[in-house]
């Protein structure tokens, strides 16, 4: 090693020493209190609307997204946000519009932000038309105390949960967040994420249950509906007493697919690698096929068709009393 290499080394272990050393000092003066290094300014706005409205828009991009009933009977909504980076609230053409407003320079992103802008809606009916979200890393909680004619999410890495029902369809969709829901009913469900989890109980449907993901898990609890449809790739995805009237129809390449009280008309599953296995309420005429994997499923010849299909999966289904 040269001696230019050396006294580089020395320099820069001394400089992050120092630099160590500055950090834990002021940290110990703010009691090491890493709020105290945000460098963005928050202020909590509070606007309150006297306009009757019937949907709801919502467009924003880190801020956590909160329903709750007001007390009052009026609607007020409250938004923690950035000085230099507010939200537009109010009503135009029957819609409650709420939209973040950012007139940041490009210089002003730069800093230590530590704080999560939030927005807490107070609603003061319990019944509404079209809820529209559109979020990025924001997490979204929505109260059983409300309906909506329709529900329509889309965000990217925020958590979405759900209790409240609609007389439609309720639609979320997002990348490595998780969606819950439970309690609810509806016309049509139809959920999409790429990492994240699905867990839905408690549901009444009259439609369909759509379920798309990739290499995210799935659970299923409870719950009646015309058609459970779901496709992914190396997500699991697990089943109780989901009774379907029409049809059960999965696909999976690896992730593993466990029934437990479950029954539909017709049932159609298709995996790779994934073992199949469980129970159902009724007897069905299996069509199985795996090229590797173990096969034991009931010799019954009645009832609707139960075709399974995989390569080196195992298939183990039974018939539950």
């Amino acid at each position: 090693m040269g001696k230019r290499t050396k006294i580089w080394l020395i320099t820069a272990t001394f400089l992050v020493a120092l630099g160590l050393i500055i950090f834990a000092s002021a940290m110990t003066v703010h009691d090491w209190d890493f709020t105290q290094l945000n460098t963005a300014k928050y202020e909590t706005n509070t606007y309150s609307l006297s306009d009757e409205f019937a949907d709801i828009s919502i467009k924003t991009e880190t801020a956590d997204i909160v329903f709750l009933p007001a007390d009052n009977g009026k609607c007020k909504v409250v938004c923690y946000e950035p000085q230099n980076a507010k939200h537009f609230v109010g009503v135009q053409d029957s819609s409650l519009i709420i939209q973040e407003v950012d007139e940041r320079e490009w210089y002003e992103y730069i800093g230590i932000t530590l704080g999560t802008p939030k927005i807490t809606v107070y609603l003061p009916d319990d019944e509404y038309g079209m809820l529209f979200i559109r979020e990025d890393t924001g997490d979204i909680e929505i109260p059983p105390n409300f309906r909506f004619a329709d529900i329509d999410i889309l965000t990217s890495t925020g958590d979405v949960k759900n209790e409240a029902s609609a007389s439609e369809t309720i639609k979320i969709k997002t990348s490595t967040g998780d969606i819950r829901v439970q309690t609810i009913s509806a016309d049509t469900l139809d959920f999409s994420v790429s990492t994240g989890k699905v867990i839905a109980h408690s549901i009444t449907c009259t439609g369909d249950v759509r379920i798309t993901v990739s290499t995210g898990d799935t659970k299923l609890n409870d719950i009646t509906c015309k058609r459970v449809l779901s496709t992914g790739s190396t997500g699991k995805i697990s089943l109780a007493n989901v009774i379907a009237e029409e049809q059960i129809s999965i696909e999976r390449n690896t992730g593993d697919i466990n029934f437990e009280g479950c029954d539909a008309a017709e049932i159609t599953i298709k995996t790779s690698t994934g073992d199949v296995s469980g129970s159902l309420l009724s007897e069905k005429i299996f069509i199985v096929e795996t090229e590797t994997g173990n096969v034991n499923v009931p010799r019954t010849v009645t009832g609707g068709k139960c075709e399974i299909t995989t390569d080196t999966g195992n298939i183990y289904i039974k018939i539950q009393n």
